[in-house]
């Protein structure tokens, strides 16, 4: 699942000590396993094999270019999102006719460099959108390739901020309206050409189920478009989830097995057999859009104790990590397993880690069982690599981490920590 695990009593990224990245480059520090990164893609590949295919890792997961740069060397293709995403995976040496680019509110320069840089696709999300990529592709005097994205109403019982497949979120069109849009795309809009069809109905998902019943319910109009409009793929997009209540590698310190879930993962091979034999007979490729599966568990933010707090309530653990370097706890109620680097044995203490945000909220865990570390101890959030920098801040002026991918036994920056001045860089006093 990962390349995370106490040896000889520190914890490892790989053959990587964290304890002397965090020694060589200080805290906050995100660190990311090269190999648990290749391995989930090459896994999920290989579940896909019996069906024509392609994995488009979804960029807004966790965009470094040295993350983008490895799975492109890998045969990825891109999910992107916005224009800027589309530059990064141009920097890392990526194809963008292997780039689909979704999202509810592309902008006509977007779509300009979009056309422009020769993407696969645009995964369309509303007729507004249709009609106004139309109008930009002809005055181009090109043809835009389009897909729209449809709205199977399907509660892919996540949470509620991740959730995108039912009918009151904000994403694509409902399906008892897409196939009129096609019929009258086809008719009306002469830059656009039907490539494909697209859905996606959550993320962080660790069932099987919401999976099947979506490709069961839209295999049908995937057939008819294919038909109909010439359509030559079917994205199904994205949304495998990971497991944040996880053991570490076995032989771990008996505290961890017992801070560890009974949350039984959806496995790889799970997925793919419920959902291969489903498409098999379908004639279309099909693109599947990864983003946490492949990266989440690859990666960790190491943050050091300042100090410990012990009031009449609670005892707090204050580290020099908070909410602008990983927001998921804030945001989505997101669980993160908390190891120190240096194996502990005692005595385990209930108490808040926070960080040092001026807000209530900047909390990486409540009333959670754990060992004593104290000031001066640094320790790991675990399932860090998704949402986790991406999403980090310069709130409360705080300069962003650095970031470090680890091969084998070799560690490199792959983003150097910001300074005031990189962080004030283009403001003007007067």
């Amino acid at each position: 699942m990962h390349a995370f695990s106490y040896q000889n009593g520190l914890l490892h990224c790989e053959n990587v000590a964290l304890t002397t990245l965090a020694e060589q480059h200080g805290t906050p520090l995100y660190v990311y396993s090269a190999n648990t990164i290749l391995d989930h893609f090459t896994r999920l590949d290989a579940a896909l094999a019996g069906i024509d295919h392609e994995v488009a890792y979804a960029v807004k997961a966790n965009s470094n270019i040295a993350v983008l740069r490895l799975l492109a060397n890998a045969g990825a293709g891109f999910d992107i999102v916005s224009a800027g995403e589309l530059y990064r995976v141009i920097k890392a040496g990526g194809n963008p006719a292997h780039c689909t680019f979704a999202g509810v509110g592309k902008t006509r320069d977007e779509m300009i460099y979009a056309l422009q840089q020769g993407i696969y696709c645009f995964n369309v999300e509303s007729e507004a959108e249709l009609r106004y990529l139309n109008a930009v592709a002809a005055e181009l005097g090109v043809v835009a390739p389009a897909a729209v994205r449809v709205n199977p109403n399907v509660d892919a019982k996540t949470h509620k901020y991740i959730s995108t497949g039912k009918s009151e979120n904000k994403f694509g069109i409902d399906f008892d309206s897409i196939e009129d849009l096609y019929a009258r795309a086809a008719v009306e809009l002469k830059n656009i050409s039907l490539r494909g069809l697209q859905m996606h109905i959550g993320s962080q998902l660790t069932s099987v189920k919401p999976f099947v019943e979506a490709v069961e319910k839209v295999k049908p109009l995937a057939l008819r478009l294919k038909e109909q409009h010439g359509i030559e793929f079917w994205s199904i997009g994205g949304g495998i989830g990971i497991v944040y209540h996880d053991s570490l590698a076995s032989g771990n310190p008996s505290w961890w097995q017992q801070q560890s879930a009974d949350t039984k993962p959806l496995t790889i091979e799970d997925y793919g057999s419920a959902i291969v034999p489903l498409l098999k007979d379908v004639g279309l490729k099909i693109l599947l859009e990864p983003g946490r599966y492949i990266v989440g568990n690859a990666g960790v933010l190491i943050t050091s104790c300042l100090y410990e707090k012990k009031g009449s309530a609670k005892t707090f653990k204050i580290v020099d990590a908070g909410m602008n370097d990983l927001i998921r706890p804030a945001l989505y109620e997101g669980h993160h397993e908390i190891a120190p680097l240096k194996e502990q044995q005692g005595e385990l203490v209930k108490a808040d880690i926070v960080g040092p945000i001026c807000e209530s909220g900047d909390f990486f865990c409540q009333d959670r069982e754990m060992p004593d570390f104290q000031a001066g101890d640094v320790i790991a959030l675990l399932s860090a690599g998704a949402y986790g920098f991406a999403m980090a801040s310069n709130y409360n002026t705080r300069p962003l981490p650095a970031e470090i991918l680890v091969d084998g036994s070799s560690a490199k920056v792959i983003r150097r920590r910001q300074t005031l001045d990189d962080v004030l860089a283009g403001e003007v006093a007067e």
